[in-house]
C-alpha cells in the first residue's frame, strides 16, 4: 500500500485519511483501502519514507461545563433625602476701576481779530457818453491811389513785354477795334492784386480759422511777393532797354491768371466751409 501511495502522490504529502482512501480506491481499485486503520498505517509509513513532518495532534479536551447562577436579589434600602438648602443669591461686588487723572490743557489765548482790509482804489474807467467813432478810412484810400497807378502801369507794361495785347472777345461778330476789343494786359493787375487784397482781408478779419486761415495767410503773402517781383522785373527790363522779356519771365507771367483763379476758388470754398 505504501508503494501505491508513492505511485499516486510521488513523494508529496497525502490528504486526510478519508480523502486518501477515497482517492486510492479510485486509482487502484483495491478494496483494502476501505479500512481506516490500514489507511492510517500506510499514510504513516509513507510519510516516514519521505520524511514528511506531521503536525502534532491536539488532544481533545472536554468542553467546560457552564454553571448558571441566579443573580442575587437586591435588597430594598430606605433612601434618606436631605432637606433642600435655601438658595442664597450673591450680591454683585462693584468693580472699582482706576480712572486716569484728568488732562489739564493749557489755556490758549484767543486769536486777535483780523485787521481790516483797506480797499485799494481802482482807477475809474472812462465812461463813454457820446457815440463811438471808428477810425477814418479815407487816408488809406489816399495812400492806395498812387500805389494803384504804379501797380497798374507796371503790370500792364510787363504784360506788353511778355506777349499780352489787344484781344477781340467776339471775333466774327464785332470787328477789330470795336467795343468787344480789350487789352489782355489789364488781367494781370486785376487778378494778382485783387486776390492779394482779398486773401489779406480773410487773414486779418478773424472770421475764419483752421485750414481757411492758414491758406489765406500763405496765399496773401505769396501774392504780395509775386506782385513786388513783377514790378521789379518790369522796371529792370525797361531800364535795360529790353523790348521782349526772356522766356522764363514770359512763362511765369502767363501762368499768373490761372494760378490766381485756382487760389481764389480754393479760398472761397474754405471760407464757405467755415460758414
Amino acid at each position: 500500500m505504501v508503494d501505491e501511495l508513492d505511485d499516486v502522490f510521488g513523494g508529496a504529502d497525502c490528504p486526510s485519511i478519508d480523502k486518501t482512501a477515497e482517492k486510492m480506491k479510485e486509482k487502484t481499485g483495491n478494496k483494502s483501502w476501505d479500512s481506516r486503520g490500514q489507511v492510517d498505517k500506510a499514510r504513516a509509513a509513507y510519510r516516514a519514507r519521505h520524511s514528511i513532518e506531521t503536525a502534532p495532534k491536539k488532544p481533545r479536551t472536554a468542553p467546560a461545563k457552564t454553571v448558571r447562577t441566579k443573580p442575587p436579589t437586591p435588597r430594598r434600602t430606605a433612601v434618606v433625602r436631605p432637606d433642600p438648602q435655601p438658595v442664597v443669591q450673591a450680591t454683585p461686588v462693584p468693580v472699582v476701576r482706576d480712572e486716569p487723572p484728568p488732562v489739564v490743557q493749557p489755556a490758549v489765548p484767543p486769536a486777535p481779530p483780523p485787521a481790516p482790509v483797506k480797499a485799494v482804489p481802482q482807477p475809474a474807467e472812462p465812461v463813454r457818453t457820446g457815440p463811438v467813432r471808428r477810425p477814418a478810412v479815407w487816408p488809406v484810400m489816399l495812400l492806395a491811389a498812387p500805389a494803384f497807378v504804379a501797380i497798374w502801369g507796371g503790370w500792364v507794361g510787363l504784360g506788353k513785354l511778355t506777349g499780352f495785347g489787344t484781344v477781340n472777345l467776339l471775333p466774327g461778330i464785332v470787328g477789330d477795334g470795336g467795343w468787344a476789343t480789350i487789352d489782355s494786359a489789364i488781367t494781370l493787375p486785376i487778378g494778382v492784386e485783387t486776390y492779394g487784397a482779398y486773401a489779406l482781408y480773410v487773414w486779418l478779419s478773424g472770421r475764419v480759422s483752421g485750414r481757411a486761415l492758414a491758406f489765406a495767410r500763405t496765399s496773401a503773402i505769396t501774392s504780395l511777393l509775386v506782385g513786388a517781383l513783377g514790378q521789379v522785373a518790369y522796371h529792370l527790363l525797361v531800364a535795360a532797354g529790353v523790348t521782349s522779356a526772356p522766356w522764363w519771365i514770359t512763362t511765369l507771367v502767363a501762368c499768373l491768371p490761372v494760378a490766381v483763379l485756382g487760389m481764389g476758388a480754393a479760398l472761397a470754398h474754405l471760407v464757405r466751409e467755415e460758414d
